[in-house]
């Protein structure tokens, strides 16, 4: 039998999860760099999904707690969806990646992990990213370490 090694899951698995919104809680702490902010504008930030589905899986969140769409101000959602833009054109040019599966779950019936604040999940692709490990073992294996993703991206967005 093989074995594939997934040890940042563990750490997920195990770490209590926190009680405050992880969205509000880290652009306050001044800390982009271990934080995983990689920009920031007026309304929104971009931070680096910890637990992620492909290298280079960006979050793009307004500052305010905001649970939908709806709430957000029109220059909320202009700069928000101007951020997702700018960041597949950084992801394009530093991951090359095939494509993108760019996505909202609003609310956690539609499958939100942090469900009462707002966010836009933007998840390189590229042929045969996907296998069997997710389905039958829970696991996804990423080739690249967050730190490396981190820095190769960091002041492209």
């Amino acid at each position: 039998m093989d074995h594939m090694w997934a040890p940042w899951r563990m750490e997920f698995i195990l770490t209590e999860k926190p009680t405050d919104c992880i969205l509000c809680q880290k652009p306050v702490e001044n800390d982009d760099e271990c934080n995983l902010i990689l920009h920031r504008s007026n309304h929104n930030f971009v931070i680096l999904n910890k637990f992620p589905y492909n290298p280079g899986h960006l979050m793009v969140a307004p500052y305010r707690h905001i649970a939908t769409l709806e709430d957000m101000t029109d220059e909320e959602l202009m700069d928000h969806f101007s951020i997702v833009r700018r960041c597949t054109r950084a992801l394009r040019s530093v991951l090359e990646p095939a494509g993108f599966n760019i996505g909202i779950n609003l609310g956690k019936i539609a499958g939100a992990g942090i469900s009462d604040h707002a966010h836009t999940h933007i998840v390189p692709r590229w042929p045969g990213d996907t296998n069997f490990m997710p389905v039958l073992a829970d696991t996804r294996v990423l080739p690249e370490g967050l730190a490396l993703t981190y820095a190769k991206l960091k002041g492209t967005i």
